[in-house]
């Protein structure tokens, strides 16, 4: 009896095995086609940038490059204002990233970590603040800023950036900060570490993946960043690089060099790029740790 019932059992789990290969093999299908339709819009602006004007204002479009031509990169890279706009960029991202982490860590640890009164409302005020839409705050904080003497200028954007990007940080940070067992304080504590000890030698090395993981997605806000940078920024000279490509677009020498725009934009895209590639071990690290609990 017990060899027939085997019998009978091996060619239904050979079915049910067949069967979870071909949706495995139809669901990589799936991930394939949607990777390609994602990828495509990369691949078009890295070959409108490479090919020569005649082959990009042509009727017909060219899915595949015909010749390769990098004046458009040379154009953009030889531009004074293109130069002056991304360390203009680099500055306030840079800067933006710096105090937001600062202001978010120190802010997260004491939501993690103390307790005291109002805390929860402090909890909500953070969460709130992102639900909020950004130009519900662009005018109000163009006009404080002003007021303060700081309209168009960096340090007044910076001040800005870090206005939305500070809650993003405090609510994720608090999420890493949260993850570490209070019993590795309190174990370092008996060991005789006083409380900035314990911070820095116990709760800053164990939450530096998500320290990385949010300085990258702080900066790719701050980069990306072109509606508040629009608003109050009205001097060329202190202008974001959104704001040149935007002045490119529009531009009468310009306007249709649809090239030199995509040659721009590979250009722009590069430091967040280079970004990801330097830091992905301690983002792919960061989100894990931070994905466990809240």
């Amino acid at each position: 009896m017990a060899a027939v019932a085997s019998a009978a059992v091996r060619p239904r789990r050979r079915r049910v095995s067949a069967r979870r290969r071909r949706a495995t093999i139809g669901w990589n299908i799936l991930g394939l086609l949607l990777s390609v339709f994602i990828a495509f819009p990369v691949y078009w602006l890295l070959l409108t940038s490479v090919e020569p004007t005649r082959f990009v204002q042509s009727a017909t479009p060219n899915f595949l490059p015909k010749a390769f031509s990098f004046s458009s990169y040379s154009e953009v890279i030889h531009d004074p204002v293109f130069t002056q706009d991304l360390v203009n960029s680099l500055i306030i991202t840079a800067s933006t990233v710096l105090f937001s982490l600062l202001i978010g860590f120190f802010a997260a640890l004491a939501l993690a970590r103390f307790r005291f009164r109002g805390k929860s409302l402090a909890i909500i005020i953070v969460m709130g603040v992102q639900m909020v839409p950004l130009i519900a705050l662009l005018f109000p904080l163009n006009d404080a800023l002003s007021k303060a003497g700081l309209g168009d200028t960096s340090l007044g954007v910076i001040i800005a950036y870090v206005s939305f990007t500070a809650p993003f940080t405090v609510w994720t940070l608090r999420t890493f900060i949260a993850n570490v067992p209070r019993e590795l304080d309190e174990a370092a504590l008996v060991d005789g570490c006083t409380r900035f000890q314990t911070f820095y030698k116990v709760i800053l090395p164990l939450t530096l993946p998500g320290l990385v993981a949010t300085g990258v997605f702080g900066w790719i806000q701050a980069w990306n960043e072109f509606l508040m940078a629009n608003i109050l920024l009205t001097d060329n000279s202190k202008q974001t690089v959104q704001l040149y490509l935007v002045s490119f677009g529009n531009s009468p020498t310009h306007g249709a060099d649809w090239g030199g725009l995509m040659a721009a934009s590979t250009l722009v895209s590069i430091p967040v790029i280079i970004l990801f590639l330097i830091f992905q071990r301690w983002m792919a690290s960061g989100l894990t740790a931070g994905a466990v609990k809240g």
